[in-house]
């Protein structure tokens, strides 16, 4: 039977991140999903607790099954690509080592709004979907709020983080991460996603107001040389989708609302909590 959720954690010796992530997805009420653990080869003795889950999930004849998945990886973007191959769910979610679910209702409370989505509208059965809430950072110790109505502009000014996201798996398969991107593989993919699906019918956003993750912050594309890289291919993937009409309006709107400096205080513990409470305002005013 084809699993609800397939829930993915790409991983290379996490340590014991691996068991804090992998517990918040056992402890989850909803139990229709599958775990696609894709491990990068690693050395750290990481993958014994996974290991030990995987026996105990099936002594226990559980709803839930976990998969392992090891072999060499050429990035994070390549990792997750061969988690999504493995996955069978209808619905695919990236849980990074080290994040966890903000609570244990989440997948079904997710699972509820995903169905209630789907019954609206003649064909909304075939139409395939990102549906996706907020992340609690607990780097910032706030909460982030995701942008509940996608537009062109939304897409070039901020798009909500994979760690918000539930992906219709077809969306994956049609349109894999592309691995020349460091960064930001996954921002082209939603912007495929919003501009050129190759969907007959517009992929359908749909937002939730909840929080779907804490997130630990810090990783990854969050260094100071990944975030030069960052801004490079965050230049060249919105002049791949957008014209030329739309960068100058987007940039002059970004320049005249302060943007560097509305970031600053995006990141600083001091200055967080009153910026994304007022961006939670802006967004659900609109």
């Amino acid at each position: 039977m084809q699993p609800f959720f397939s829930i993915l954690v790409v991983c290379l010796n996490p340590g014991d991140k691996l068991k804090v992530t992998l517990e918040s997805i056992e402890n989850q009420s909803f139990q229709d999903y599958e775990v696609i653990v894709k491990d990068g080869i690693s050395t750290d003795g990481s993958l014994a607790y996974a290991e030990a889950l995987l026996e105990k999930w099936q002594g226990e004849k559980k709803l839930c099954r976990l998969k392992l998945v090891s072999k060499k990886d050429s990035g994070i973007y390549d990792a997750m690509n061969q988690a999504a191959e493995a996955a069978d769910g209808k619905y695919v979610y990236f849980l990074n080592c080290g994040d966890r679910f903000y609570s244990e209702t989440v997948l079904a409370e997710m699972a509820d709004f995903i169905r209630v989505c789907r019954r609206e509208g003649e064909g909304s059965t075939i139409i395939p979907g990102i549906y996706y809430g907020n992340i609690y950072e607990r780097l910032t110790g706030q909460q982030v709020t995701s942008n509940p109505h996608m537009d062109a502009f939304g897409c070039y000014r901020n798009v909500p983080c994979h760690q918000a996201c539930f992906y219709d798996r077809r969306l994956l398969m049609a349109h894999p991460f592309e691995t020349r991107y460091r960064v930001r593989a996954d921002y082209e993919q939603f912007l495929w996603c919003f501009f050129t699906s190759e969907f007959q019918e517009k992929v359908d956003f749909q937002y939730k107001e909840m929080l779907i993750a804490d997130y630990e912050g810090g990783g990854f594309s969050e260094t100071k040389e990944n975030r030069r890289i960052s801004a490079r291919e965050h230049k060249e993937i919105t002049g791949k989708y957008m014209t030329r009409g739309q960068l100058f309006k987007f940039r002059l709107i970004l320049w005249l609302t302060l943007a560097p400096i509305r970031t600053k205080l995006a990141e600083n513990e001091k200055t967080a909590g009153i910026y994304n409470r007022l961006k939670k305002i802006l967004y659900l005013r609109k």
